[in-house]
């Protein structure tokens, strides 16, 4: 299996002068994802629970409804040039296998729809739809996720480029976390674990990624019935129309004990703040 990260040259210059030196930078490599045999997309992605990743996109693309679906998931020849495995194709058989290929997959910051039908696409095509805001988590708990999820990015501490995502409990506890070059691609896989896991829909779960917050994103938690989206950064206008359609509670800027909430805030208990400090949202 491929390795995450590999040293290149460089030459670093500061204030101070310049030195010649390697550097660790994380590995980007693309994966084939075939059906059947035939091939379906290609994602640019860092090796490792590719597994799940494609577990993940084919639930959030609607390709599957649950780990049942998949009969199995096996790495195909592909060599580099020393005769390797590169690990960079996989092929799923179905359950039920498709009889045409996809046309397309579900909407995408790239696809050129208007925003109503990219709302209704996710609509009309989640199997998992949410059920309506109730408390699940107290601002406090959710203010310390990003946190735990940053102090489990040990590729990016190698790094510096990655992004994370993160499955956890109600009352904090990560279950998993995940780094890779793309950040769908590391939702993918948490959301893809939770699949193989017995924990879709993640009805009782919170999502928390390390970037911005978009479209993409909200669809992929909406598909696997996450309730909760918590961004270190902002979401984009999109992707909160997508989570308040959903009835998805979003949450950006999660950084330290501040965070603003854009859709959803009945799922959210508020206790780190004055009660006569907190504004309406």
């Amino acid at each position: 299996m491929s390795r995450v990260t590999a040293r290149r040259p460089t030459l670093r210059l500061t204030a101070h002068g310049r030195v010649a030196r390697p550097d660790t930078l994380a590995v980007e490599e693309p994966l084939e994802i075939r059906l059947g045999g035939e091939s379906l997309t290609v994602t640019m992605r860092t090796p490792g629970a590719d597994i799940d990743l494609v577990h993940g996109f084919l639930l959030s693309e609607n390709i599957i409804g649950g780990a049942e679906d998949i009969l199995a998931a096996r790495y195909c020849a592909g060599v580099d040039e020393q005769g390797h495995n590169t690990y960079n194709v996989l092929d799923v058989d179905l359950r039920v296998p498709v009889t045409a290929r996809p046309r397309g997959f579900l909407t995408s910051g790239a696809c050129g729809l208007c925003g109503k039908t990219a709302l209704e696409e996710v609509r009309v095509h989640t199997r998992h739809p949410l059920p309506e805001p109730a408390p699940l988590v107290t601002t406090s708990t959710l203010a310390e996720m990003p946190r735990t999820l940053r102090a489990r990015q040990t590729v990016f501490d190698a790094t510096g480029g990655l992004h994370a995502a993160g499955l956890f409990t109600a009352d904090g506890v990560p279950l998993v976390v995940r780094e890779d070059i793309g950040r769908h691609n590391a939702v993918d896989k948490v959301l893809g674990w939770a699949l193989r896991e017995n924990r879709v829909p993640a009805h009782d779960l919170v999502l928390i990624v390390s970037g911005r917050a978009s479209f993409e994103l909200v669809q992929k938690a909406v598909m696997a019935g996450a309730p909760l989206l918590g961004a270190v950064s902002a979401p984009s206008s999109l992707a909160v129309d997508l989570a308040a359609d959903a009835k998805l509670t979003l949450v950006g800027f999660l950084r330290g004990d501040t965070m603003n909430v854009y859709t959803g805030r009945d799922r959210l208990a508020i206790d780190h703040l004055d009660a006569e400090r907190t504004a309406a949202v």
